[in-house]
């Protein structure tokens, strides 16, 4: 097949690689219709994580499926599927409790950005529509094998309750995925911090009371001055680096927790804040599973439209575009198709 490959920092290729086999009975093969660019993507492409030349990359994609193992039962050849990005058996003890990210059977998406991808716990992490879906949802139902289901748990994760005031720190995919599930929990104001006109946008249309444009200090002096020196009453950080933790315990209420899905990078927590305003941290690698069914009911009923995120749409054989649109802050996300 053709897939998406890294082989340095800002040296991505579409070429020729090896077919997704089935390699244990629980396993499928989902032909790709729809892939995209992560943000967490960005990483390895910049740098900042170790590469493995000529590996494929990318984990987000929903599709058709083309072959089940033997032990696959419940999910059938010529399913629409989307394809959680962390793949769980949905059993094991970690699942039950709502931690599939955690599944003991844990599997990653490892060619979301190519021809076809391997499900390595095909019943227990794949949710299939009733039916092929209409091209015009694609784009929202691909947000939701991890963008969506991210910022979601960032959310969760931040106990947003009605009548909250939200911080969402972070104006890509998942900060703006953020924003729409506090707005959706019935927070009363959801601050999004945000310098960039476009991500403003979604971001108000996705129900952002207000939008912060300075960040550092002068952020959250803003923030201050929103919430009559107050303080919000759960935080989104969306980012990962040390700086947007730092916002973020900075502008919590004494009691409030900080909901974290930013992949860290360099972070240095401030036990020292956290101790002394009691505000707590939690959070970390979306249970996309958990959240699936619920999500999609919301897509289906026209409730939410994740993916506005999408803001350019190229075939999978431009994707090393699709990074350096992303890479230069030209494109929030980019969807990718075969």
């Amino acid at each position: 097949m053709r897939a998406t490959t890294i082989h340095a920092p800002g040296d991505i290729r579409f070429e020729d690689v090896p077919d997704p086999r089935i390699e244990q009975p629980t396993d499928a093969i989902v032909k790709v219709v729809a892939g995209c660019i992560c943000g967490s993507d960005l990483w390895p492409y910049r740098g900042e994580n170790d590469v493995t030349a000529g590996s494929t990359i990318g984990h987000e994609c929903v599709g058709v499926v083309e072959e089940v193992g033997s032990d696959v039962s419940t999910t059938k050849v010529g399913d629409f599927v989307i394809v959680p990005f962390c793949h769980c058996d949905n059993t094991c003890a970690h699942c039950r409790a709502g931690m599939q990210s955690a599944c003991v059977n844990l599997g990653v998406t490892q060619s979301g950005q190519g021809e076809y991808a391997r499900v390595t716990q095909a019943d227990g992490s794949l949710v299939a529509t009733d039916g092929m879906p209409d091209e015009s949802l694609i784009p929202s139902l691909l947000a939701l094998t991890d963008v969506m289901a991210t910022g979601w748990h960032a959310a969760v994760a931040a106990g947003v309750r009605p009548g909250h005031t939200v911080v969402v720190v972070g104006d890509g995919a998942v900060g703006l995925s953020g924003v729409l599930a506090a707005a959706q929990m019935g927070a009363e104001r959801v601050i999004a911090m945000s310098r960039h006109e476009p991500r403003q946008e979604i971001a108000r249309a996705f129900g952002a009371t207000h939008v912060v444009a300075e960040r550092g200090k002068e952020g959250e002096a803003r923030i201050a001055d929103l919430t009559d020196g107050v303080g919000a009453d759960a935080v989104l950080e969306c980012v990962g680096t040390d700086g947007a933790m730092k916002t973020a315990f900075t502008v919590a209420r004494p009691g409030s927790t900080v909901g974290f899905v930013g992949v860290p990078h360099g972070v240095e927590l401030p036990v020292r804040r956290m101790f002394q305003k009691n505000v707590g941290l939690a959070g970390g690698m979306a249970p996309v599973r958990r959240y699936l069914p619920d999500l999609l009911d919301r897509v289906l009923s026209g409730a939410i439209d994740p993916g506005k995120v999408f803001d350019l749409t190229l075939p999978m054989a431009e994707s090393a575009e699709g990074y350096k649109a992303m890479d230069e802050r030209r494109a929030i996300k980019v969807l990718l198709h075969p």
